[in-house]
């Protein structure tokens, strides 16, 4: 029998290792601006067209390569960063394992120009699947300049997992926003079929989260600082009352490297017990610097997840100063834009000779119990006795007659009303009784007992069902704003809204795009009433993501839960005779009342015979 191992050609090699390297377009957008900030990068270019599917360009000013390394940056297993395997444990850069630039080759076709300062041509070559097609001395300017066309060209299954261009943009900006928090003091730009995305100037770290995620955080960001023997912690977290409902927001960073780690995530919401409900996860940039040695980087394929030699004492360390530092800005907002470290100096130093003894003042006379002389108030009417009054006005009495006419005919009116109001209350009354319950529940009677319907989930269930059916016939009601609204997103948030835009026009909203990240907002659904449009933008999108990460919904039915859930009546509520018994009536209406959209009942119902057992223990 012939031997049936064989030793897989470098090609095929190279596009399994692409599976794990190259997931789809983020993934190389994310290896490609690590490796220009490796190179020592101040500027980064990123363009895509797309959403990367068709090209994929990254320009940098960084070190640059030589006609050799040019050429072996494709090989597998190249790199410039590590040398032997004990230098796993001293990792300073983004990249160390050279698989990259040789996957994404063996997926894709790509150019790539290169110069360094020193010399004068620079380098030029075109591969694609792995084979060279090109390699020739070329003009170029310093650094380096590396573009992807057709990614998956030669592999139709991967290409054909891709999702819509929305989708794969979200998770481009995703990567991106990363890396630019990690680094604020490069510039960095993002275009997209040649529109401008992002545009982030070297700055603060402060100034860098507000340019990515909008104006309005400058006013939730409160600074975190400790300095131990084991980790070095600075960031920043969010104000509890801006905390959100979805986990988007939240960024670890060990030594300048983005990280998952629920552990860690676990000590920030420890800090922040007692200050947010079980369903909102708080902002946070914080930023870990520990000796490379004392870390495992080499443990997942993305490089996310890190193994930690004492994991409990980092955890104690980020617990503790979180909650130090919300402690501080209870007794200080910072408010201040370019202060880095604002909180600090609470208390003023002074010149010991500067310092004055306070003095008390007192009235040694002063009888608590003595009477007090007021002066006499003075009114228009009254005269002083010197002077000589007025003769009174004969008939005087008549002037009244008009309003005590007037009086009474209005008072009969209104017992009439009042007494015909009362008549029709207690006809209706008599039909149906309800009652509302501390206005979360209401009662109503049965003839087998009663039963206890939750309001909020009722109303829930109602709007559900009527949002769907608005989706299926885009039949939705707007109410045109007298006054239209424009609203600003982050752009994550905007290429979502760009991608849901058709299904919330169906649902009434009338919104159209106004530059960039920017929306107006002329109308909302008709039956929403006192919404302010750019919260309810924010939460229908927040919403969506929470029930896409959660529930993995189709689209329409997400979009449908987010907003009923948005619009519903909330707990707290006193509602009338009326809208309680509209209420239960468009309840029974639907075609399954009793199932809440968190999947619990919606009524419960106590019989007579359960009540007599309750009395009789």
């Amino acid at each position: 029998m012939p031997d049936i191992i064989q030793l897989l050609p470098d090609s095929v090699a190279n596009q399994i290792a692409a599976g794990e390297v190259v997931q789809r377009p983020a993934s190389a957008v994310k290896e490609l601006i690590e490796n220009a900030i490796d190179a020592g990068a101040d500027k980064i270019q990123l363009i895509l067209k797309d959403a990367g599917k068709a090209l994929i360009q990254v320009i940098d000013n960084g070190c640059g390569m030589s006609l050799t390394d040019a050429r072996m940056c494709f090989e597998r297993h190249a790199t410039s960063k590590i040398r032997k395997a004990e230098d796993l444990f001293a990792i300073r850069t983004m990249g160390f394992r050279g698989e990259a630039m040789a996957s994404i080759a063996a997926i894709a076709q790509v150019e790539l120009k290169s110069r360094r300062h020193e010399d004068e041509l620079g380098t030029c070559i075109c591969i694609e699947g792995s084979e060279v097609i090109k390699q020739e001395p070329c003009s170029a300017n310093t650094g380096t300049s590396i573009s992807i066309k057709n990614l998956f060209y030669n592999t139709p299954a991967r290409r054909n997992f891709l999702k819509s261009n929305p989708v794969e943009m979200r998770h481009i900006i995703d990567e991106f926003q990363r890396v630019a928090l990690a680094n604020p003091g490069v510039f960095l730009t993002m275009h997209h079929d040649g529109q401008e995305v992002y545009h982030l100037p070297a700055a603060s770290l402060k100034q860098r989260i507000i340019h990515l995620l909008g104006n309005n955080y400058n006013q939730r960001l409160v600074p975190v600082e400790e300095d131990t023997t084991i980790i070095r912690l600075n960031g920043y977290v969010g104000k509890p009352e801006f905390a959100r409902k979805t986990r988007g927001e939240q960024f670890f960073f060990v030594n300048n490297r983005f990280i998952k780690d629920a552990y860690l995530n676990h000590a920030v919401l420890t800090a922040f017990e007692e200050l947010l409900p079980e369903d909102a996860y708080p902002l946070y940039v914080l930023f870990i610097d520990i000796d490379p040695s004392k870390i495992d980087i080499n443990v997942h394929p993305t490089k996310t997840e890190i193994k930690y030699q004492d994991e409990k004492a980092i955890y104690a360390i980020i617990r503790s100063a979180v909650k130090r530092s919300l402690g501080k800005y209870n007794i200080t907002p910072t408010l201040d834009f370019d202060q880095e470290n604002s909180i600090g100096h609470l208390i003023t130093q002074k010149p010991f000779e500067e310092i004055v003894q306070p003095t008390i003042a007192f009235n040694p006379d002063f009888n608590p119990f003595a009477a007090e002389k007021r002066p006499a108030r003075e009114f228009p009417f009254l005269r002083d006795s010197g002077s000589p009054q007025q003769a009174i006005p004969k008939n005087w009495d008549t002037l009244y007659e008009i309003a005590r006419r007037d009086e009474n005919l209005q008072h009969e009116m209104h017992e009439q009303q009042s007494t015909s109001v009362n008549d029709q209350e207690i006809s209706k009354s008599s039909e149906k009784q309800f009652f509302q319950v501390h206005n979360r529940f209401i009662l109503s009677q049965i003839k087998s007992g009663f039963m206890l319907i939750h309001q909020q989930w009722a109303h829930e269930r109602i709007l559900y069902e009527r949002y769907l059916q608005q989706l299926q016939n885009h039949s939705g009601v707007s109410q045109q704003s007298l006054f239209p609204q424009s609203v600003t997103l982050n752009s994550a948030d905007f290429e979502l809204l760009r991608e849901l835009l058709p299904d919330i026009r169906a649902l009434g909203f009338d919104i159209r795009e106004f530059g960039k990240n920017t929306v107006v907002v002329e109308g909302i659904p008709a039956d929403i009433n006192n919404a302010n449009e750019h919260e309810l933008l924010e939460h229908l999108l927040e919403g969506f993501k929470n029930n896409l990460a959660i529930l993995k919904l189709d689209k329409r039915d997400n979009l449908a839960r987010s907003l009923a859930r948005n619009a519903a009546i909330k707990t707290g509520v006193k509602l009338s005779m009326e809208e309680m018994n509209q209420l239960i009536d468009q309840l029974f209406a639907c075609q399954m009342p009793n199932l809440a959209l968190n999947g619990k009942p919606v009524i419960t119902t106590f019989t007579l015979n359960e009540l007599a057992e309750r009395f009789e223990k």
